[in-house]
């Protein structure tokens, strides 16, 4: 993989994939995909913490029954474990998602 990637070129292998996100980088505990939902998000909760950063465009992010508004260049964090999804989001959205740490997230200090 990669040590740097652009939008668009995450966006092609996202095609490629025909899935809506795709993996495209992996050092140690630390993965990052690009995920563009199509519709709807499906999203469960995921057993690390995890930031998205909002590639493109903006929508809803709800995150434990609170929906917030968010756009381009935003940066979320969603502890291991909490339910979270993007709703009403623009056809072009799309969000990095950086997986990190250990099983269970870390604990706060």
């Amino acid at each position: 993989m990669k040590p740097r990637l652009t939008i668009p070129q995450a966006m092609e292998r996202l095609a490629a994939a025909e899935t809506p996100f795709d993996r495209v980088f992996a050092h140690g505990s630390l993965e990052v995909e690009i995920y563009a939902p199509k519709g709807e998000d499906h999203q469960t909760p995921h057993t690390r913490d995890e930031l998205y950063i909002i590639a493109s465009g903006n929508g809803f992010f709800v995150h434990e029954r609170v929906r917030h508004p968010v756009e381009t260049g935003e940066v979320l964090f969603v502890p291991a474990g909490d339910t979270h999804r993007f709703e009403d989001f623009s056809d072009d959205f799309a969000t990095w998602v950086v997986f990190y740490g250990p099983e269970g997230g870390e604990k706060e200090p």
